[in-house]
């Protein structure tokens, strides 16, 4: 389906579009209602035009601003581990001193 609407409208009719979105945004409540009124005008669906948005961000931010997502994600996993890894000490712990404690109860 992508591929058809990438045929059927122009690169120039493309990037015109998205140029609309950025330049009327502040026009509208939401970026979404911009881009759902500008596809309407040009005739795609509003899911197509947020698509070509979303490509044409992507390009100009280049590998330098995916490699700046991918840091902060990489950030994100690892303080994720440390939380994880903390969890699973405490928990060892735990398990360790119950288990000394009925070892203990069993005893008497």
């Amino acid at each position: 389906m992508m591929n058809t609407m990438s045929q059927r409208f122009s690169p120039e009719v493309r990037e015109r579009a998205v140029r609309m979105v950025g330049e009327h945004r502040a026009d509208y409540g939401s970026e979404w209602a911009a881009m759902t009124s500008i596809a309407a005008k040009i005739g795609c669906t509003a899911e197509t035009l947020r698509r070509w948005c979303r490509d044409e961000a992507r390009r100009r931010a280049g590998p330098a601003g995916q490699a700046g997502d991918e840091r902060v994600r990489l950030k994100e996993l690892e303080r994720e581990v440390k939380e994880l890894r903390r969890a699973n000490e405490i928990l060892r712990k735990a398990s360790a001193y119950f288990a000394m404690a009925e070892l203990d109860r069993r005893g008497k």
